[in-house]
């Protein structure tokens, strides 16, 4: 797959890249790309809840009422689950949500994203550029140029750039990472996919390591 490089004022350059068909050009696997997802977004909980049971509430442990004869379920003390105030019954704990998920299965569900967004032709090409000062106003720009500004966007530079990053930071609906960096999460999540000319080497260098 060709696609035409853009400079960034939204110009063809004259120039174009193919895409790596071992890349951009296989057959999604939905199984991959779903593991790989819920892998990411469990990694982001922190499993820090907490509720109290009833050995950990303060309150005294004098039987209410007796066992029976009263009429009515059983209790025992205060902190009894089934009273207003008391504790609850097998609440959550700390816990860490990750798992393992192996390096293959990653590496094709990233691969399957981005044969997704290349059938979708949401695949922008631009050449490398460099910003001399973080400008928010300049990164839209940019994007009105590149005509992707109407959907989340998520820009993907060889090596970190804080002037871009910082451009981009107060947008809601961009994002800016390194080709290290990419995941099959922020993949699927931009509607437009805008890579810089060098990114695109860094990318098939990270597959065929």
């Amino acid at each position: 797959m060709e696609l035409s490089i853009l400079n960034i004022k939204g110009e063809d350059t004259g120039r174009k890249v193919t895409l790596n068909d071992a890349i951009f050009g296989i057959a999604p696997n939905d199984h991959a790309i779903y593991l790989d997802v819920k892998q990411y977004l469990a990694n982001q909980r922190q499993g820090t809840h907490k509720s109290k049971e009833r050995s950990e509430i303060s309150g005294s442990t004098r039987k209410l009422i007796r066992q029976k004869g009263g009429g009515g379920a059983r209790r025992g003390d205060i902190n009894s689950p089934v009273l207003v105030g008391g504790a609850r019954v097998f609440g959550p704990k700390p816990r860490d949500y990750s798992f393992k998920l192996n390096k293959k299965v990653k590496s094709l569900a990233r691969k399957s994203a981005l044969a997704y967004k290349a059938k979708e032709q949401a695949i922008v090409v631009v050449e490398d550029f460099v910003m001399e000062a973080p400008k928010t106003k300049e990164f839209i720009a940019i994007a009105k140029n590149l005509k992707v500004a109407d959907k989340k966007l998520l820009v993907v530079l060889p090596e970190k750039n804080n002037f871009v990053y910082l451009s981009a930071r107060n947008l809601q609906r961009a994002n800016v990472i390194t080709a290290s960096e990419l995941n099959t999460y922020g993949i699927l999540n931009a509607g437009n996919l805008v890579l810089t000319e060098s990114s695109l080497a860094v990318i098939e260098k990270n597959f065929n390591a």
